[in-house]
């Protein structure tokens, strides 16, 4: 025999059933409805209430079938949440991902979905919760969707899942009712489950087809297309609505505004006492006519869920269970609002259920019985049953509804999946040439899970009584990094300066200092690899500066001020060709520069345009002489310095200016020889442009000289 109760808001079916060769016989049904309001859209409100309710009926089936300690029951599956969650991983510069890897991931997706649902609920925990099952929406590499995530590499790594959870106070709850009425749970399933396995078999599933169980607070709706349950939903509205506009209409107390509306399924005309006593008489149509507009928001409401569910499409069929489904015209309504024939849209008693057999004909067209018997038959076929497991020594209780995991167990114990992982190691992050690099640490590695002593994964099965321990991973290592490592080669050129061979390498600066290539490398370091571009670079690169010296300007310092000439340069030469200092070079050139040349002070003060001699021309006997005197004189270190004087390059010199006299007779006697003519007397006369003078004449430019030597006297 299987006990069997739907445990609902207006009422409890207690149901016993009779297995017999694959066929099941109804052996009796018990319905008793509640005292009080003790159930509230599924979930029980009053225990004691409901457990009285349980124990009636549990002593009345006793009284014809013998003791009963075991019963089959339901979660309402309007208690079912459903919620998405993402989880994502750094992958960057690791392995290639495992199986181990991507469990981890989905169930860290999953929790993210139980913690979001419980922030939804004011003081609720994430572990209130029971994952009954969850699927993998999309996978993503870098941003990109991708099928499978093994295998894979990438930077980043992540997983969307939509997880459906039952909370556990209606589980609980449930179970403290039974223990009350001193009945053990033998079996539990979900009643959208139940209804859909006895009327929806898998077969035809392939259809896209809505089931609606209308009860009395709540219409539970489950959609099947190709090949699976693909959608439930719920609306919080009902019989009672229909209940509660005959109620309003004619003032009636609830119970009998209830009876009224049991009738209208039954009788053309119904007979009705208000509260104030009057007796009247109502026909079928006119109190259709009057609570028309209940009907009509019931089915638009039912509707429109419908639709929601079903992207917004219309089902192939309705199929409507439970004791609301009798309200008079909800299928035509329906029909209308779906846009179906209103054959599509029917209502199914327990006699639509294959392979069973009752007895009482009265209780065949009765579609309020489907979703009792469907628990019976449904958790028997498909029981979902407790599994108790122990983590870190605390002890936890699993709702069986599939294959469980280690994961599920950790799910269940509240423990932070995404903490379990170790760390990543701090990163290094790097300034080389201006770019920044992050050289990343260590992955952290993956938390130890043992079961019974055995090491174990995330997607390791349990059963009863398991032991599981699980220990957070080690976190990864600070990156150390040398900067060799970080520079994997560096260039090398050859090149001959005036004929002497250099290997030229690459300049390494950490934060401004030389360094050597084998150093460990520190977060912020800047490191600057320069490689010398010109020639300019190349000399000073080799330490031949005082090569580098001669190509600047030929430099002197005249009198405390500093005076350079550009174009006394040295030169310099690349492969034969003159070039300049910010000339690039290549591998295997010849160098060649040519030291400035020395000046002389001539040059000098032409250069400048100093003027070191006062000159005048001047006619002696016909031939033309020109005199000079010295107007200024060069000194380097207190020595004079002549004309044709050597000067190098940033030597120190001073120039004295002189008082300039003019010239004279005698000056002359400084370019000339004069000797005494043959026969002549030791008397002269000195004449200037033909005239009589003296040798203290001042001269001016051009004058003729002469000097007349008197004739020896004839002794």
């Amino acid at each position: 025999m299987i006990f069997a109760l739907d445990i609902g808001t207006r009422s409890v079916v207690g149901i016993i059933l009779k297995e017999i060769d694959g066929r099941y016989q109804v052996e009796d049904i018990v319905i008793k409805e509640h005292e009080e309001r003790a159930m509230l859209d599924g979930q029980i409100h009053d225990v004691l209430a409901v457990s009285n309710v349980i124990l009636d009926i549990k002593k009345t089936l006793e009284e014809r079938h013998g003791p009963l300690t075991r019963v089959c029951v339901a979660a309402a599956g309007r208690s079912l949440k459903t919620e998405k969650g993402k989880a994502t991983i750094s992958i960057k510069g690791k392995p290639l991902l495992t199986h181990e890897d991507v469990a981890y991931l989905e169930l860290a997706a999953v929790q993210q979905a139980q913690m979001t649902l419980a922030e939804k609920s004011a003081n609720e925990k994430s572990y209130h919760y029971y994952c009954v099952g969850y699927s993998v929406t999309r996978y993503e590499i870098d941003g990109e969707e991708i099928g499978n995530l093994i295998d894979q590499q990438g930077d980043e790594a992540s997983v969307e899942v939509i997880a459906t959870f039952l909370p556990r106070l209606v589980v609980e709850s449930l179970l403290a009712a039974l223990q009350r009425a001193h009945l053990e749970m033998e079996a539990l399933t979900l009643e959208p489950i139940a209804a859909l396995n006895v009327l929806i078999p898998l077969t035809m599933r392939r259809l896209n087809v809505a089931l609606v169980d209308i009860g009395a607070g709540t219409s539970d709706i489950a959609i099947t297309d190709l090949g699976t349950v693909i959608a439930y939903g719920m609306v919080p509205m009902a019989g009672d609505e229909i209940t509660e506009a005959i109620s309003d209409a004619y003032l009636l107390d609830f119970p009998l505004a209830e009876q009224a509306k049991r009738d209208l399924h039954s009788k053309e005309t119904v007979t009705i006492t208000d509260i104030l006593g009057f007796e009247t008489e109502v026909t079928r149509e006119q109190m259709i006519a009057t609570i028309s507009d209940a009907i009509d928001r019931l089915a638009d409401a039912i509707s429109k869920e419908i639709l929601r569910l079903n992207n917004h499409q219309s089902p192939k069929a309705v199929m409507l269970v439970g004791g609301g489904s009798l309200t008079p015209e909800l299928p035509k309504r329906l029909a209308h609002k779906l846009h179906l024939p209103e054959n599509r849209i029917a209502i199914r008693g327990i006699d639509a259920i294959q392979k069973l057999h009752i007895d009482r004909e009265e209780m065949k067209h009765r579609p309020e019985l489907v979703t009792p018997i469907g628990i019976a038959i449904a958790a028997k076929q498909t029981p979902i049953q407790y599994v108790t497991v122990h983590v870190n020594e605390q002890t936890i209780r699993l709702f069986d509804m599939k294959q469980l995991t280690i994961g599920d167990a950790l799910l269940a114990a509240g423990i932070q999946i995404h903490k379990l992982y170790g760390k990543p190691g701090l990163a290094c992050v790097i300034t080389l040439n201006g770019q920044v690099i992050t050289v990343p640490g260590t992955h952290g590695e993956p938390p130890t899970i043992i079961k019974n002593g055995e090491l174990a994964t995330f997607d390791t099965p349990i059963k009863s009584n398991d032991h599981i321990i699980v220990e957070k991973g080690k976190d990864g290592k600070q990156a150390v990094i040398r900067l060799l490592d970080l520079l994997e080669s560096l260039p090398t050129k050859h090149v001959t300066i005036n004929d002497q061979h250099y290997n030229i390498e690459p300049l390494i600066l950490r934060n401004g200092e030389v360094v050597s290539l084998d150093v460990v490398l520190c977060d912020r370091d800047d490191i600057v690899v320069h490689m010398p571009e010109t020639i300019e670079q190349l000399l000073k690169a080799t330490k031949n500066d005082h090569l580098l010296k001669q190509l600047e300007p030929f430099t002197i310092t005249l009198n405390g001020k500093q005076i350079k000439f550009p174009e006394w340069c040295g030169t310099v030469y690349r492969n034969g060709l003159e070039c300049q200092r910010y000339t690039t070079f290549e591998d295997g050139d010849h160098i060649t520069v040519h030291e400035q040349k020395p000046r002389t002070i001539a040059q000098i003060a032409e250069a400048k345009q100093i003027k070191l001699h006062y000159t005048m021309p001047i006619i002696f006997h016909g031939e033309t002489f020109t005199l000079t005197k010295p107007i200024g004189i060069f000194y380097r270190n207190g020595e004079q310095l002549k004309e044709d004087g050597l000067v190098h390059h940033e030597d120190e010199l001073q120039f004295h200016e002189q008082k300039i006299e003019p010239f004279i007779f005698q000056d002359i006697f400084q370019y000339v020889e004069v000797d005494i003519p043959h026969g002549a007397s030791t008397t002269f006369t000195l004449l200037k442009n033909g005239e009589q003078t003296t040798f203290y004449e001042p001269l001016t430019p051009g004058d003729q000289l002469e000097i007349v030597w008197h004739k020896k006297k004839q002794l």
